[in-house]
């Protein structure tokens, strides 16, 4: 049996963020939403995964144990995921589980018109070519399913889906890292420490409000207060000083000054001063130092956020909402950003006071004027670099047609 993680056609509403990335590679807490259907989903062999064309040479760098965009040769059984899925145990989970088996008729489950997931036995080749919604006559509906559709379903319930995390991962109350004189551990059985991380001297892991997870080799420096749920990711770095909670930070970034009910997908620095709140910070991003994101407004009321698709704001139904920054971009010491900002792909940012609250990717400085891709590139290659990871032809020809399509 094989499990296939498909991308829909809503995928467009989570630009810029999933310009990128397969929209599973979104972290949504401590995992992405591929982690953790693939924890769910365990006894299937084969991993398939279906995205935009453009982003098919990307995926498979991320994924070099998957089938990208075809289903293997020797046919067999398939169980298809909508990779905006958010899996939780529950009824759903279990009537898919028991009906996706050898034997078992073709089945699909809808929330609305969204197809979640289906099962057939011995789907035809081309599938992935067309609407899988038209390969299933009956379908059985639901209500039950956590579909990530927005921007802002993002950073919704941060802390609750990082314990939820952290809890699946096991390992609590291990600590193998080097906990230092002077570092205090409050409610060390919530608390993992993978081999290799270190907690200096005067730092503080509190667990009363959920647990915390320090992947291998992260560091937290001293004087830094780490209140959970909070995951921090391989090769990460919590700088001295720093004040984090309810927060998911990936693998190989570096974090100082305020970080609140905020995910950092990955390779992105906030290394400085300066307030981060209810956002989203993609790979490979940079915050110059004093950086602040507003995340309420004034008058406490409902925060907009554009939407690709719309073209337009819309209403996120969030009272607290702040920065949605995509891969690569940059922005200048002492920045300011509104609530329910977003940032494209590829935005260096510079001039003072507040930049607009939509910045089209590729902007120089400001949204009229376009960051030449060689230019950018180069950057790329040079921040990649640091971190040992090389800026691939896959990478060029995608933030190329990435370009190309913005403007």
């Amino acid at each position: 049996m094989h499990l296939c993680l498909f991308e829909d056609a809503t995928v467009p509403h989570l630009f810029p963020l999933a310009l990128t990335r397969a929209a599973g590679d979104l972290r949504v807490g401590a995992r992405t939403l591929i982690e953790a259907q693939c924890a769910a989903f365990a006894d299937y062999s084969g991993l398939i995964l279906q995205t935009r064309a453009n982003l098919a040479d990307v995926t498979r760098q991320e994924h070099p144990e998957a089938l990208v965009n075809a289903l293997p040769e020797d046919g067999g059984g398939v169980l298809f995921i909508n990779q905006r899925w958010l899996v939780r145990d529950g009824d759903l989970l279990e009537s898919i589980r028991s009906a996706a088996q050898p034997g078992k008729p073709a089945r699909a489950w809808m929330q609305g018109e969204t197809l979640v997931a289906a099962w057939h036995p011995n789907p035809p080749q081309d599938v992935l070519d067309n609407d899988l919604s038209t390969l299933f006559e009956a379908s059985e509906q639901t209500d039950d399913a956590i579909l990530i559709t927005h921007l802002w379903d993002l950073i919704a319930d941060v802390p609750e889906r990082t314990a939820h995390d952290i809890e699946q991962m096991d390992g609590l109350g291990n600590h193998q890292g080097d906990v230092q004189a002077g570092a205090l551990i409050v409610y060390p059985e919530n608390i993992h420490i993978a081999e290799g991380a270190v907690i200096r001297p005067g730092a503080v892991l509190n667990a009363e409000g959920g647990p915390i997870h320090i992947g291998p080799h992260a560091t937290v420096e001293e004087n830094a207060v780490v209140r959970g749920p909070v995951f921090l990711g391989e090769n990460s770095f919590i700088k001295a000083g720093a004040r984090v909670d309810a927060s998911a930070i990936g693998p190989g970034c570096k974090v100082g000054g305020e970080v609140h009910e905020s995910i950092i997908h990955s390779y992105s620095n906030k290394a400085h001063d300066g307030y981060l709140g209810n956002s989203y910070i993609g790979r490979w991003c940079n915050l110059g130092a004093d950086t602040n994101t507003s995340n309420l407004k004034n008058d406490y009321g409902e925060v907009s956020v554009f939407d690709a698709v719309a073209g337009d704001f819309l209403p996120s139904g969030r009272q607290f909402a702040g920065l949605f920054m995509g891969d690569h971009s940059k922005c200048a010491i002492n920045t300011m950003f509104n609530t329910g900002t977003d940032v494209g792909v590829f935005c260096n940012l510079f001039a003072g006071g507040f930049p607009p609250r939509h910045i089209p990717s590729f902007s120089w400085g400001d949204p009229d004027v376009t960051y030449e891709l060689d230019k950018a590139l180069r950057v790329a290659e040079t921040v990649m670099a640091r971190r040992g990871i090389a800026l691939t032809e896959a990478d060029r020809v995608l933030l190329s047609s990435i370009l190309d399509s913005s403007r």
